[in-house]
């Protein structure tokens, strides 16, 4: 007896490599925007995070801490008023700009954390979406608001 060697023709191997591309290809196109909602949740996360760290670094080392968003730079800065190592640094993605409203991009937290300054400023993502940080009068409190 022979034994016949049983495989996949050339044509049922194209079409399963096919089926799997164009699968491949469609998730590729789904995971793009899901990208942009988690870089934007992402980087409003860490901002609130630093914030509340340079309001508790304030009141534990007894110092004021300047928080300060310089304009042309994509990247914010957290330091100690008398020192100039940043506390932190952080880059900031292109698609999003931070604007000024009722309050400057440069403020700092004193050092029984309350801030010096209060108002609001904007962080837009691609011009679609703003979102306006709010700092209220006494404790440094601040919220988010989408607008």
């Amino acid at each position: 007896m022979r034994s016949r060697e049983a495989g996949f023709t050339l044509i049922e191997s194209l079409f399963v490599l096919s089926v799997f591309l164009i699968i491949a290809s469609i998730s590729a196109f789904l995971i793009k925007p899901q990208f942009g909602s988690v870089e934007k949740q992402q980087f409003l996360t860490q901002l609130k995070s630093d914030l509340l760290y340079a309001q508790q670094y304030a009141i534990s080392h007894h110092t004021e801490v300047i928080v300060h968003f310089p304009s042309g730079h994509a990247a914010y800065y957290i330091h100690e008023k008398v020192s100039s190592q940043y506390l932190i640094e952080r880059k900031i993605p292109e698609r999003i700009k931070i604007q000024p409203g009722s309050m400057k991009l440069f403020f700092q937290f004193q050092a029984d954390g309350n801030i010096n300054r209060f108002g609001s400023f904007w962080i837009n993502f691609d011009d679609k979406e703003s979102y306006k940080f709010t700092f209220l009068i006494g404790k440094g409190r601040f919220y988010v608001q989408k607008e």
